[in-house]
């Protein structure tokens, strides 16, 4: 079966948007100590590379659920490839920040990082793994069928 090209335009473009926002999305080092504490260059360095990770780790769940969807037949950018994002983000995260925080203390929370008490996890990054997806697939939703209306009204000729 081959790819549509107007269908894997249409999904690499909404990819690269949802990265885009996740990679706006994703400042939020005055919540980590380093914010205060580090210099200017280990602030950008800071900046640089967690964004740089939140990227990553954004791109590899759109993958994942991508494939997931595309296993299932579930339409791109659906409602179920999203809660799979979130479900492998908040999952992912949870790992990472308890690693990086209690056992390998690569970093640490600022006090104005709200934490979960049950899980030690900050809220901020729990809380950008429902924003990104709401926002991008909101946004890119609106955008593609604003398209559709367009597409479909009867062309005027001049």
């Amino acid at each position: 079966m081959a790819a549509d090209p107007t269908l894997t335009r249409w999904v690499l473009r909404r990819a690269v948007f949802y990265v885009g926002i996740a990679a706006i999305l994703t400042a939020q080092l005055p919540f980590y100590t380093i914010w205060w504490t580090g210099t200017a260059h280990e602030n950008l360095v800071a900046v640089v590379h967690c964004t740089g990770g939140d990227v990553l780790i954004t791109t590899a769940t759109l993958l994942i659920a991508a494939l997931i969807g595309r296993f299932h037949g579930w339409p791109p950018f659906s409602s179920r490839v999203a809660l799979t994002i979130i479900v492998l983000g908040v999952a992912y995260t949870i790992m990472s920040e308890w690693l990086n925080v209690e056992v390998w203390r690569s970093w640490s929370y600022s006090s104005a990082m709200p934490v979960l008490p049950w899980l030690g996890t900050g809220l901020s990054p729990i809380i950008q793994w429902f924003a990104v997806p709401f926002l991008a697939f909101g946004v890119t939703g609106r955008l593609r069928r604003e398209r559709q209306r367009q597409r479909a009204a009867p062309r005027r000729i001049r």
